[in-house]
């Protein structure tokens, strides 16, 4: 049996708190508008899909025992989001923050966008080892099937992608003001030290017990 209500409960609580997903997913909006969040969006859910099937096949365990498993996915997924702070301080620096006009480029922008949240999400082992340590808690502990991890790694990508609808909305809905030149460029400064904070963080973050 599993505690559907508790999970969406504390679901809703964990999918709100600031990471590095809020920090991508508003800089592509504002970049790109609804088109570029949604691409980010896409993103981030088909890596939270990865990790509940990792979970559920037990890789995770294997990276959340092995200090130097984890040691590895960890400088992997800090070097990603430090590069994108870094990123993110030169277009600063080189006054590239406008968003780039509709042309054959646009595609490859809108893929690099969900690359962007796929990778984020994909190579940072705290969040495979949120998967193996949260998901068990409310499925009964009888049960072996893998079928209540996958609903509920379901439902927890569900509210992600929701929340995250939301957040792109209520974002492209003050974008007038957010595109301003001075406040992309406070903007895009404050993203690339949140991004590299949150890689080097990451970096320095101990394997689990």
């Amino acid at each position: 049996m599993i505690n559907i209500v508790t999970f969406v409960i504390m679901s809703f609580f964990l999918v709100i708190l600031p990471g590095p997903d809020n920090v991508i997913l508003t800089r592509n909006t504002l970049r790109e508008g609804r088109k570029g969040g949604l691409r980010t969006i896409l993103g981030i859910c088909l890596a939270l899909l990865v990790h509940t099937i990792i979970a559920i096949i037990g890789l995770s365990a294997i990276i959340a025992s092995s200090a130097y498993l984890f040691s590895i996915f960890k400088f992997v997924g800090a070097a990603y989001l430090i590069y994108l702070g870094v990123r993110a301080f030169l277009s600063v620096r080189d006054n590239k923050l406008k968003a780039p006009a509709l042309s054959e480029s646009y595609q490859a922008a809108d893929e690099n966008f969900f690359r962007q949240g796929f990778l984020t999400d994909l190579l940072n082992p705290k969040v495979a080892v949120f998967f193996l340590t949260f998901l068990p808690q409310f499925v009964e502990p009888h049960v072996h099937s893998f079928v209540p991890f996958l609903l509920l790694g379901f439902i927890y990508t569900a509210l992600t992608f929701l929340y995250s609808l939301f957040f792109i909305l209520l974002i492209d809905q003050i974008s007038g003001f957010m595109q301003k030149q001075s406040t992309q460029k406070v903007i895009q400064g404050v993203s690339g030290a949140v991004l590299v904070g949150f890689g080097l963080k990451l970096a320095f973050e101990k394997a689990p017990a």
